[in-house]
């Protein structure tokens, strides 16, 4: 063998074996509105507080570009109530009169994504603000707590489709096995509350969901009105000031003032 072509074909397999692989994990995280309303009665999420004072409220969902495929988490409000000109009031005129600015499935395809792309998904609860829009995607596997699925739903009707595909989960999940993203049981709010945990290129990001639905919930622990369990909820609060003290960002839940903080897509916002 001629000596250069043969230093030359060592040096190129070297270069071979330096090659880095292929990134895993997370590439983008993005904020979708799911959600805008008015709660009439802020006192709910902060009893003794702002008694009677209305406020406005952001509902959110997030779509996750994992390497493995398109993961998302939440689905807000029916994509339905877009065409109510006057939004969906509640029975309870001290709750939330919700719209929908923008509907879900819109959002994907600005994106360029289309339901049947989506991989995996999760919600964090099952309370109507998050689940409106789970059947948009009948055959994508559903991440939900065993607690939470079994809980009863009104007139004791079952809270999911039971042909619709189910990992009941009893506890935190890795879901696709490299830490990127991980779902934390924070139960409180509801029997099986669960929030997320991302791990993107500028850090750890906890979607805290409603065990967290506002930035002075954390501050002030105060706990609102709305909530399954007190203890738990408590002790959800501390676990994510110890993860925000370990340098994670918290994405409260209804945060209006946080919302006007952080990109919304088709921007990403991590």
């Amino acid at each position: 063998m001629n000596r250069a072509i043969g230093l030359a074909a060592i040096l190129g397999l070297a270069a071979i074996g330096l090659a880095e692989p292929a990134k895993a994990g997370v590439e983008k995280l993005y904020i979708l509105t799911c959600g805008e309303g008015v709660a009439g009665d802020i006192s709910r999420w902060s009893p003794g507080v702002n008694e009677g004072k209305s406020m406005d409220f952001v509902d959110n969902c997030y779509l996750i570009k994992h390497s493995e495929g398109w993961f998302l988490w939440d689905t807000g409000i029916p994509d339905a109530v877009a065409d109510m000109p006057n939004g969906l009031a509640p029975a309870d005129p001290r709750s939330v009169t919700w719209h929908r600015p923008k509907k879900l499935a819109a959002q994907l395809e600005q994106l360029g994504v289309k339901p049947s792309d989506i991989k995996a998904m999760a919600i964090s609860h099952t309370h109507p603000d998050h689940i409106g829009n789970v059947e948009m995607f009948p055959n994508v596997m559903l991440y939900v707590q065993k607690a939470e699925y079994e809980w009863p739903g009104a007139n004791k009707t079952p809270r999911f489709k039971a042909e619709h595909p189910v990992t009941k989960l009893e506890g935190d999940r890795d879901v696709f096995g490299d830490g990127s993203i991980v779902i934390l049981a924070t139960p409180g709010h509801t029997p099986g509350h669960q929030s997320l945990r991302v791990q993107t290129a500028s850090g750890a990001v906890v979607l805290a969901a409603d065990c967290c639905y506002l930035k002075r919930t954390l501050d002030t622990l105060h706990l609102p009105a709305t909530r399954y369990n007190r203890e738990q909820m408590l002790a959800t609060l501390l676990e994510l000031r110890r993860m925000q003290g370990e340098g994670a960002r918290i994405v409260y839940g209804h945060d209006p003032e946080f919302w006007k903080t952080v990109p919304q897509a088709p921007l990403p916002m991590a």
